[in-house]
């Protein structure tokens, strides 16, 4: 209570401007600790780049065999696309969405408390699983046609739509996954608004406070 002066008595504490009336809500407590968040950072940013290297090469040596003009050109680089994506595609693309989730879990920035980071978690989702159910798949088809003409010219009808499903997948998760890049940069749509108990969803309009800078945020970042 004031007093009839106004002041506040010594025995009530002073608001902090802008942050008492949000409490934090309790999942922002649970964080890593240094020692294993930093070795997790290291592994995760690895990943993720390898990951973005490794489409970036399919898709490379996919629109180099589409516009290949002589058949051995084409084979080498069928065969190329098969032997990175049977060594890489599975444990970079898990590596990247597993070691995000658990930075996501482990920080203040969590996985579904902020849009931008919401939508990283869904677009990396979306990318691990066209590059791991899809990708593999579409990279066999390459090679059986290689290996089926071992010699001499290839047609298009040989190729049929194989060469335009090596160039169409590796886009896709290479678009998804630059996507993400943006979004870690820009941190678009603010965040999400919490309820007067610090919930996550439609609230008074309120933010929590903003996770430290430099922190890495969810999956794929």
């Amino acid at each position: 209570m004031r007093s009839p002066t106004g002041a506040v008595p010594a025995s009530e504490p002073m608001p902090q401007a802008g942050a008492a009336s949000v409490p934090v809500p309790a999942s922002a407590g649970r964080r890593l600790p240094p020692a294993a968040r930093k070795p997790l950072v290291v592994l995760h940013v690895v990943a993720s780049v390898s990951w973005l290297a490794l489409m970036l090469c399919l898709l490379t040596l996919a629109v180099t065999a589409l516009t290949a003009g002589d058949a051995e050109r084409l084979r080498t680089a069928y065969r190329a696309m098969g032997l990175l994506g049977d060594a890489l595609i599975l444990p970079l693309s898990l590596l990247t969405f597993l070691s995000g989730v658990v930075l996501g879990l482990g920080t203040p920035w969590g996985l579904f408390r902020y849009h931008w980071v919401s939508a990283k978690f869904w677009l990396t989702l979306g990318a691990m699983t066209a590059s791991v159910l899809a990708l593999p798949d579409r990279l066999h088809d390459a090679v059986r046609v290689a290996d089926a003409h071992p010699t001499g010219p290839i047609t298009v009808a040989d190729l049929g739509f194989v060469r335009y499903n090596t160039v169409i997948v590796p886009a896709v998760a290479l678009t998804l996954y630059l996507v993400n890049v943006v979004l870690s940069v820009y941190k678009p749509w603010g965040r999400r608004k919490v309820t007067a108990r610090g919930g996550a969803g439609a609230g008074t309009g309120a933010e929590p406070a903003h996770p430290r800078p430099g922190r890495i945020p969810g999956a794929g970042a």
